[in-house]
């Protein structure tokens, strides 16, 4: 099992697939990281050479921003904006969206309204409790 910037890679799984367990490397930045190294994406994670991994190990350390750094840069993103009281910011304070999502009909789970079932969950005001 290959250990990549703090996180153990899935050895059983592709390697343009395993590296997406990385936070801050999705697919296609895992695809541009392959066609640099000239490493063949359906190759198994478990069949990388030593030198591989460590090649892989280097360049995502050394140019991208992922884990501890990325989320410690997010953190601080989201405190700033509701240190600053601006929209974004009250919207993160509040758990609810912050990018324009209607909260009519969606994100029952972030207000608290779980429906386990079709016509449960939250009474009209009209209805008597």
């Amino acid at each position: 099992m290959a250990r990549i910037a703090g996180v153990n890679i899935p050895s059983e799984k592709r390697v343009e697939i395993a590296l997406t367990y990385i936070f801050g490397i999705g697919l296609p930045t895992s695809k541009k990281i392959l066609v640099q190294l000239s490493i063949n994406p359906d190759t198994r994670v478990k069949d990388l050479t030593d030198d591989d991994v460590n090649r892989l190990r280097r360049i995502i350390e050394d140019t991208f921003k992922v884990e501890g750094d990325l989320r410690r840069e997010v953190l601080t993103n989201i405190k700033r904006l509701k240190e600053i009281n601006c929209y974004r910011g009250t919207r993160h304070a509040k758990h609810l969206p912050a990018r324009g999502q209607r909260t009519k009909t969606n994100t029952r789970t972030v207000r608290g309204n779980v429906r386990k079932t079709m016509g449960s969950g939250r009474k009209s005001a009209a209805q008597k409790t």
